[in-house]
């Protein structure tokens, strides 16, 4: 549901012809210094650095170099307007030096992502795809989504909407690994600070107008960051992109709205006696439980529960463990949906030759889990969104600028959608998250109520998704990344 801006028109938006002699934050004019002689970049600042003062200027600082960050990284160094910026990548994780260490014949990592195709679309423009698929993923057709009450269903599948899959499962370091793969064969001006941001100066009007010198009303035009090991650096455009808990965020004093929920997710690998191909979501009275194909026989589970039923499977020994996710995917809570509950035949009878191909293929049972295989995480659930995405010099972009409820796997592909920058930025992306957002926020809120009428309503609604053609496409559509909801037009 979250739309992919196609970077190319954006960059034209952004980086006119102009950018060269103007200022991200104001239109003063800019003069870049050449490196003094004497100067020589720390080993780990790799890359092509402009100086002033002895203090590296960059054109784009880039705060975060998890999945988001680096697909900035990416989408700048492949665009012809913005592969000539010199950019500065501020993170202490290790990895970014030295790459992620990925083991193929290791279980899946419980930590990962379902990419939409408007996803698998950037990270093919910007040559990252090609890397993913030297690692384990698995590309799924088919999604069914049903209530524990036992009173209606949604089979979805991409021949519904003509399209070849509905995403891609992958682990997140496959995810960062693959676009570090990618940055590191352009030829970008890039510098990586192995460190984190401790302070940040932005210009102000009097700063600028109190400036005496070009060169320091050069620099006073700039963001100021100073770093935790003691290095300080300039750029023209800070990008947040560090998490829900972001320091630039705190720095640019933006403010946020948003509130936790009761619940926490608990998440895992888990193994099949075959390889699942299918994507499984049931909705319990807690929340929902997920079942996500990882290839190779393995699958990804997120599970959501109050937070003291977190701690409890947490620590659950492997053999319960295994039969409480199997009880919630399919034995407990309720009995399996039938369609003739509603009157399949009858229903769709009222909507042809509107109805989908897969409403005749009924309801399916999950496949079975047989052994755990990896380490359980739990994590509490939130929703947070940024008053503001675009502030001074600052831009915010992923978990910095949204974290939702993962039900519907769209917290990451929010955050790729958002790799574009300043103009039409604010207004495009705020109104496709914040739409978003009340979508999963309403359905979370929907399905923590067991009331009698509510079920029979949410059976209706999941009956009617699964019957009616065009109401199915769009929501594949949507979920897919490729259009906007319908008050969004």
């Amino acid at each position: 549901m979250s739309r992919l801006i196609a970077t190319r028109r954006i960059a034209s938006n952004i980086f006119a012809p102009r950018l060269a002699t103007r200022s991200f934050c104001n239109d003063a004019p800019v003069t870049l210094n050449k490196v003094p002689s004497g100067i020589h970049i720390d080993k780990v600042h790799e890359g092509e650095e402009r100086f002033s003062n002895d203090v590296p200027q960059h054109d784009i600082a880039i705060v975060g170099g998890g999945m988001v960050g680096m697909a900035l990284a990416c989408s700048l160094a492949s665009m012809p307007l913005t592969k000539h910026l010199s950019i500065a990548i501020i993170d202490s994780n290790p990895a970014l030096l030295n790459g992620p260490s990925i083991n193929k014949d290791d279980p899946p990592d419980p930590r990962v992502s379902t990419v939409t195709p408007a996803t698998i679309s950037l990270f093919k423009d910007i040559g990252a795809w090609e890397y993913v698929e030297q690692h384990r993923h698995a590309y799924f057709d088919r999604m069914q989504v049903w209530d524990y009450t036992g009173f209606g269903y949604t089979r979805y599948n991409a021949r519904d909407a003509d399209k070849d899959v509905l995403g891609c499962v992958v682990e997140n370091k496959v995810l960062h690994k693959s676009l570090l793969s990618s940055l590191q064969d352009k030829d970008i001006k890039k510098t990586i600070y192995s460190s984190r941001l401790s302070s940040m100066s932005l210009p102000t009007r009097s700063s600028v107008s109190e400036t005496g010198a070009s060169a320091s009303k050069s620099l006073a035009n700039l963001a100021k960051l100073e770093l935790s090991d003691g290095t300080n650096l300039y750029a023209k455009l800070v990008v947040g992109s560090d998490g829900s808990k972001s320091r630039v965020r705190e720095l640019a004093g933006i403010k946020t709205t948003g509130w936790n929920y009761s619940q926490s997710a608990v998440i895992c690998t888990v193994e099949h006696p075959a390889e699942n191909f299918c994507a499984w979501q049931r909705f319990l009275p807690a929340g929902p439980i997920a079942l996500l194909p990882i290839g190779d026989n393995y699958s990804n589970i997120v599970w959501t529960m109050s937070p003291k039923d977190a701690s409890n499977h947490k620590i659950m020994n492997e053999a319960d463990f295994v039969k409480a996710v199997n009880h919630a995917l399919d034995s407990g809570y309720g009995p399996r949906p039938d369609s003739r509950v509603f009157g399949g035949d009858v229903i769709s009878s009222f909507f042809r030759p509107n109805v989908t191909s897969s409403v005749n293929e009924g309801f399916e049972p999950p496949p079975k889990v047989v052994k755990l295989a990896s380490d359980k995480m739990a994590f509490p659930l939130s929703l947070m969104h940024a008053n503001q995405y675009a502030s001074k010099c600052v831009v915010l972009i992923g978990d910095a600028a949204h974290t939702v409820h993962p039900l519907a796997g769209q917290g990451v592909n929010m955050g790729y959608g958002d790799v574009t920058l300043l103009k039409k930025y604010e207004i495009d992306r705020k109104t496709a998250n914040i739409a978003m957002m009340a979508v999963l926020d309403g359905f979370q809120k929907a399905y923590s109520v067991d009331f009698g009428p509510l079920n029979i309503l949410r059976a209706a609604a999941f009956n009617g998704a699964n019957v009616f053609a065009p109401l199915k496409r769009n929501i594949i559509s949507y979920a897919s990344g490729e259009r906007r909801l319908p008050f969004m037009s």
